[in-house]
């Protein structure tokens, strides 16, 4: 069998593709990962032994400007992507047996797809703000009354209109090119009937969320075999557990002075510091030995040795900090993010910080509730329910469609 898979995004979006195809691989496919051509996840997949297709521009290049992105940026990158996913996965498809499509709407590639003759599947890592007849994205579960239910169409239809905007017309260009018919609802093409969610069932549930007819495979996690490097080893056998603080590949513009913020927050704790750079570029504030800077270390097992993790909200760090029973304060930035802090507040594992921007004092009441022992051993019991077979069953079920020669749900 042969398979593509094609995302563009963050870490996030790329790594958990990287552990689909290494069980993929195991399972005897050859297996093509079409990503974005940041040189981080170049080395990625040259640690697994897989070479990446590069799809579209750098992400770095579009998110750690002097500014954030706009909405003018985002109706320029949109067509941009596009035409990149006709172009590679047109080349990188040919002669496979099936694509699966995930990160940023990922517009183009269920019609090389369809072109091409083969199943699709759209695998998303996070189940807020999927399509529904039911709930709007942040809308409470319930019951609506009529003029709720009125009220609810018109936004999802408006929803539909913003992502018709953003990708509707070069989408239609290009599809015509090779004689396909035009999309009316481009989101709901994308996305599907029958959608993948590569998030954990006790992390990540969703019945509430949308009526479409969900697979819940579980995350998508590439086991870390890395030892943490020698300086770092030493920096946590002598003290106590420290406070880890990264973003990872968020800019941060709204919060200048953050490692100020965070480092004298966590002092305040009388804690230690473990400071990730991350996009956002954190630096040491002074050269106290209570703290310690890292770069791309292995955060299955780092987190395992921390007292708490302060992070973004971005599904997998969630996801890892969940599976090592670290307690999380998470300041949610964008999109998914705030859902994952409210969850995480939910099951009491941690807190949702209120805003993007931390302050000392803000920041400071966080911890101090992450911190407790009722936090640590709630977080604890949560490690004990995550499951770790996400990938092999996402690998066995894309291999079965593969097989069947058509996508999920089809007679």
């Amino acid at each position: 069998m042969r398979v593509v898979l094609s995302t563009w995004g963050s870490r996030g979006d790329v790594e958990p593709l990287v552990a689909l195809a290494v069980r993929l691989r195991e399972l005897g496919a050859e297996v093509r990962v079409c990503a974005p051509p940041d040189e981080e996840f170049a080395t990625l997949l040259a640690g697994v032994g897989m070479e990446l297709v590069p799809l579209g521009p750098a992400v770095r290049s579009v998110v750690t400007g002097e500014r954030p992105p706009t909405a003018q940026d985002a109706f320029r990158l949109g067509p941009e992507l596009v035409a990149a996913r006709f172009d590679t996965l047109t080349a990188a498809a040919e002669g496979c047996d099936v694509l699966l499509a995930s990160g940023l709407m990922p517009a183009g590639a269920r019609s090389v797809a369809d072109n091409l003759g083969i199943p699709y599947v759209y695998a998303c890592f996070h189940p807020f703000g999927l399509p529904s007849q039911q709930f709007p994205p942040g809308a409470r579960p319930g019951t609506p009354s009529p003029r709720e239910e009125t009220d609810l169409k018109v936004l999802w239809e408006q929803d539909a209109q913003r992502v018709n905007a953003l990708y509707g017309e070069a989408l239609n260009r290009h599809r015509a090119a090779i004689g396909l018919p035009p999309v009316d609802n481009v989101r709901d093409y994308v996305v599907t009937d029958q959608p993948w969610l590569a998030a954990d069932p006790v992390l990540a549930p969703w019945k509430e969320m949308t009526n479409l007819d969900l697979v819940q495979t579980g995350s998508w996690i590439l086991p870390d075999e890395r030892p943490l490097p020698g300086d770092l080893e030493a920096f946590l056998d002598t003290g106590e557990p420290p406070v880890y603080v990264g973003f990872g590949s968020m800019a941060m513009h709204t919060s200048k002075g953050l490692a100020r913020v965070a480092i004298e927050a966590i002092r305040a704790q009388g804690r230690r510091v473990v400071l990730a750079r991350g996009w956002a570029d954190l630096a040491l504030i002074d050269d106290r030995g209570d703290c310690f800077v890292v770069g791309e270390v292995n955060h299955q097992a780092l987190f395992t040795r921390v007292a708490a993790v302060v992070h973004h909200g971005g599904a997998g760090t969630t996801t890892t900090a969940a599976r090592a029973g670290a307690p999380q304060v998470v300041v949610p930035q964008i999109v998914d993010q705030p859902r994952w802090a409210a969850r995480v507040s939910e099951l009491g594992i941690g807190v949702a910080h209120d805003g993007p921007a931390p302050t000392f004092n803000s920041l400071s009441a966080a911890l101090s509730t992450a911190l407790t022992p009722e936090t640590r051993a709630r977080a604890s019991g949560v490690a004990g329910t995550i499951r770790t077979d996400g990938a092999t069953v996402a690998a066995k079920l894309l291999l079965d469609v593969a097989g069947r020669g058509r996508p999920p749900g089809s007679a």
